[in-house]
């Protein structure tokens, strides 16, 4: 499955560069919506929720309650959590908490179900990065994906050190997080052309994709197509 991904800040339709400097704005969120239809999910990320500078939970909830989205940034507690699926989202995406918070991803899977829940696995350099990819753990991917099993339904694991960088993505990396794990696979970062989604989805791993999208590096239609291939 390909998902779109669409990244808010300051009400606004955005993509960044390892989740840093700002690259391109996007258009407005109806006409997103128009160009991802026929996308089976889209991808929404709060950016300002994430790094602790407001939110777009009006756009998150609009979005929500016209494509069946998958949705994060700052999920950091529960009432968080609960409140983006009482905007509509299908699942939870939780990256910082997971790893900061001790007993959190617990507590969640206790209080919304692991079905709903997707833990972020965001690495830079090998090892797990968080708040916005600004700080990063003493954690690895690899190391810990079997063991949060229990408390999700799936993995959205970003290979930060291409993200949006339109120089391809680590395959190498993926394979490893697929040999690790039986749960749903989504991978981000770095994804740019046909043939890295071709790669991805024989190792029956979603593609999140942005940047290659913006750009018109990848169309819209392929993608669709290879969708389509793909469910029948």
């Amino acid at each position: 499955m390909i998902v779109p991904c669409i990244d808010l800040m300051d009400g606004k339709v955005v993509q960044l560069v390892q989740g840093r400097e700002k690259a391109l704005e996007g258009k407005s969120i109806d006409e997103m919506l128009q160009l991802f239809e026929g996308f089976p999910q889209i991808q929404v990320i709060d950016l300002d929720a994430a790094m602790d500078r407001g939110s777009n939970s009006g756009l998150v909830k609009y979005l929500a309650g016209h494509a069946i989205v998958r949705a994060g940034g700052g999920v950091r507690s529960i009432g968080r959590a609960q409140q983006l699926l009482a905007q509509g989202a299908y699942r939870v995406i939780v990256g910082t908490g997971a790893f900061s918070i001790p007993g959190f991803l617990e507590e969640l899977a206790a209080a919304i179900g692991s079905e709903r829940v997707i833990v972020a696995l965001d690495s830079k350099d090998g090892r797990i990065v968080v708040k916005g990819w600004r700080e990063a753990t003493d954690l690895t991917a690899i190391e810990v994906i079997a063991k949060l099993e229990p408390y999700c339904s799936g993995f959205l694991c970003t290979y930060v050190d291409k993200e949006g960088m339109l120089q391809g993505t680590d395959l190498d990396w993926f394979r490893s997080l697929r040999r690790g794990t039986n749960h749903e696979l989504t991978a981000a970062g770095g994804i740019t052309t046909l043939a890295d989604v071709a790669a991805l989805t024989a190792l029956d791993i979603h593609c999140a994709i942005g940047m290659a999208i913006y750009t018109g590096r990848l169309d819209l239609d392929e993608l669709r197509k290879l969708n389509l291939i793909k469910s029948n």
